[in-house]
């Protein structure tokens, strides 16, 4: 199966936060919050996805009230923080929106995505992850996590199954 057919077959999407919505960079507050940033672009994809009637989800070994907040009011509604054992989540995902694993899409980039990256139907990463997960994924993004990689797979999948609409914006 070549990588485009990969993406033919999605029908959610799923991500880890930390090194692919944000980049591997943060800032710590003298109170000891730490600050992530995001970029706009993956924030249009995931509108665009969610429009098009697809299931995002997030699971992430990090927890902040404000990224949260941030991707609810995207219109994500499943993110599941604190999971360092993200399986569990996995599952849930699944079984929230009746979905085969051949059909999610998940993207991650460093050891605790490995469990979820051989369930899915097509594992991607984006171009700096760590090592150990190029030979695990189907897909690789050119672009580093952080710098638009979500909106790289999510774009990607849309204008493969027709449904990137953007003369309806």
């Amino acid at each position: 199966m070549s990588n485009l057919e990969h993406f033919i077959q999605v029908k959610a999407f799923l991500f880890d936060i930390d090194g692919v919505f944000t980049n591997n960079e943060v800032l710590i507050t003298e109170a000891g919050e730490l600050l992530r940033t995001t970029h706009l672009r993956d924030s249009f994809a995931v509108k665009s996805a969610l429009r098009a009637g697809f299931p995002i989800g997030i699971i992430t070994g990090g927890s902040s009230i404000g990224l949260t907040k941030r991707l609810n009011e995207l219109g994500i509604d499943f993110v599941a923080t604190g999971k360092f054992q993200k399986l569990a989540s996995f599952y849930d995902f699944i079984a929230r929106y009746e979905l085969n694993p051949a059909n999610v899409l998940y993207m991650g980039d460093d050891m605790p995505d490995i469990p979820i990256l051989k369930k899915v139907g097509i594992a991607c990463c984006p171009a700096d992850a760590i090592p150990d997960i190029f030979p695990l994924v189907n897909y690789i993004s050119p672009i580093r996590g952080g710098h638009g990689c979500v909106r790289d797979v999510i774009q990607k999948t849309l204008q493969i199954q027709g449904k990137w609409q953007v003369s309806e914006l």
